[in-house]
């Protein structure tokens, strides 16, 4: 007996201090994001922890004798990067079906629209992306412009944003969508001189339309989720903060991660129809600790592209205030509800009106607790008597650098000079004390973390332009930017203490580029490769070598 109990504590023994091969990470500049050490030679990873931040002869000797040597051979190491506002399945879909992203025209939507009609000449088609607000034309596309690149099929195109489509004549049709048709709240039917719907469809009126369209399979969402994971892992994020999660999608998202299949961090916020789980028991996470379950999504207003979002005063494009898309008593009681659980809100809150609304309903929600990091997705035109309230209520500026550097071509039409101020005013927030924690919101955006920083740290478009209306006041130091992207998304999801910076004990997440955003030119970072991602400890991504 004395010997059986003697091997099982060897056995347990062994167990407890077996582990997988160490990776030393040096070779180049490695920025830790912590204030006091910004920089280190090397990072000694054991496990799924940071061993040892610090002088690489130092982690050597601390290193196991397998230890797995990653020379970065002068690329910039980071904290990992982390997507606080994404839709994954949707990034993955987007790479799966009729992607209209690069449409410069509705001339080149009509040229996309019918060579993809030509190589699937049976069922109807969706795709997603476009976006007008630089398009030669100067307007919406309209059912006019699909029914000539499909005559007779059936097609519906969701704007980048999400928050309006454009329909056929036949996907009208058969959605029985005519004059007669009354908008749904918070929607819009946009129609033609002669009276009858022109085909675009905003916010809620989407709707109208959806059953015209087979919603994807199981199979395909599925494939959509190891898309989007693999594309995440090369473009250099560790992990995301992902929307509006349907409950049958996270159930993919699960299995697909206890399969292997899925190997980023995810913090999920749920739709209302799929909340049920996280508003009766709570923040999750599963088996795998990587796929957590944090609260629920909302959506307060629209978009500013198709003046959905709700403003104080009117558009000073347009006749109108945009679109409240949730009621208050809806609003307000889902809030109460996750606050009794211990679940997050993230609420989506374009204008200035929707912010100040979602700001309201949550500190009367919150009663003076300032400690349950709610969330304002987007944040992006906020009056100037609002800003400092996020500080005092706690509440987390969730923004897209890459929002602002895309809407500022149109911004300026839709608020007007005297308020276009209060737009995507990163710096500010910051000033005031607020946390900022920075994000794509892809598909509706492209999805990448050089994108992100640029704009966050240049404030011009992608071809380099900018001018007074762009705020260049509202650009942040290359340090900030480094946080908005990684400790900041870490505290948005109530993980500051093991994820976010480059320090021993901390969970091993790792981003590299082949150059170093903290130094080089702004237009050089977005032609920075990524080489290493790694995640828990383990590379999800690494380059092959050129």
């Amino acid at each position: 007996m004395r010997r059986i109990l003697l091997a099982a504590l060897l056995a347990s023994a062994a167990l407890t201090t077996a582990h997988a091969a160490d990776l030393l990470i040096h070779g180049g500049p490695i920025h830790t994001g912590v204030d006091a050490a910004p920089t280190a030679e090397a990072v000694l990873i054991r496990d799924d922890r940071i061993l040892f931040v610090g002088d690489l002869r130092a982690a050597k000797a601390k290193a196991a004798k397998d230890v797995r040597d990653l020379d970065l051979n002068g690329a910039a190491a980071y904290p990992g990067f982390v997507d606080a506002h994404a839709h994954l399945t949707g990034v993955g879909l987007r790479e799966l079906t009729l992607n209209l992203d690069k449409v410069a025209s509705v001339a080149e939507l009509v040229a996309a629209v019918t060579a993809y009609a030509a190589a699937h000449p049976e069922g109807a088609i969706y795709g997603r992306g476009w976006i007008e607000t630089h398009w030669p034309e100067k307007r919406f596309p309209t059912k006019a412009d699909l029914d000539a690149a499909a005559p007779g099929r059936i097609v519906v195109l969701g704007r980048s944003d999400g928050h309006a489509s454009v329909a056929s004549s036949a996907a009208l049709a058969k959605a029985g969508v005519t004059a007669a048709t009354a908008a749904p709240a918070g929607g819009q039917i946009l129609k033609g001189p002669d009276g009858q719907p022109d085909g675009m469809l905003v916010d809620h009126a989407q709707s109208l339309v959806e059953g015209v369209i087979p919603p994807p399979s199981q199979a395909l969402k599925r494939e959509a989720i190891r898309k989007a994971g693999q594309l995440y892992a090369a473009r250099g994020w560790t992990g995301l903060d992902n929307m509006s999660v349907a409950a049958d999608d996270l159930a993919l998202l699960r299995d697909e991660a206890a399969r292997g299949g899925f190997r980023l961090r995810v913090d999920n916020y749920m739709d209302p129809g799929g909340a049920a789980e996280v508003l009766a028991k709570g923040p999750q996470v599963d088996s795998t600790g990587l796929i957590r379950v944090r609260g629920i999504k909302l959506y307060m207003d629209g978009a500013l592209g198709s003046r959905g979002a709700a403003l104080l005063e009117p558009y000073s494009d347009a006749e109108g205030l945009g679109l409240q898309l949730t009621p208050r008593d809806q609003g307000v009681a889902l809030m109460q509800r996750a606050k009794a659980v211990g679940a997050q809100v993230a609420m989506h809150a374009i204008g200035d009106r929707g912010n100040r609304m979602v700001l309201d309903w949550f500190e009367e929600t919150l009663t003076g607790d300032t400690k349950a990091r709610w969330r304002i997705e987007h944040a992006q035109i906020v009056a100037d008597t609002d800003v400092p309230r996020f500080a005092q209520l706690g509440v987390i500026a969730s923004m897209q650098p890459s929002h602002a550097i895309g809407d500022l071509y149109f911004a300026p039409a839709r608020l007007g000079k005297g308020r276009l101020h209060e737009g995507y005013r990163w710096k500010d927030f910051l000033n005031a004390g607020v946390v900022v924690a920075a994000g794509s919101d892809a598909p509706v955006e492209v999805g990448d973390p050089r994108i992100e920083f640029y704009a966050a740290v240049y404030r011009h478009s992608l071809d380099g332009f900018a001018n007074a209306d762009w705020s260049p006041e509202e650009a942040v130091t290359r340090a900030e930017a480094l946080r908005m992207l990684t400790l900041a998304p870490a505290y948005a999801v109530f993980r500051e203490k093991e994820l976010g910076t480059l320090e021993a004990g901390k969970k091993a997440d790792v981003t590299a580029f082949d150059q170093d955003l903290m130094t080089i030119e702004p237009k050089a970072i977005l032609s920075a490769r990524p080489v290493l991602t790694v995640v828990d400890g383990k590379v999800v991504f690494e380059a092959a070598t050129k």
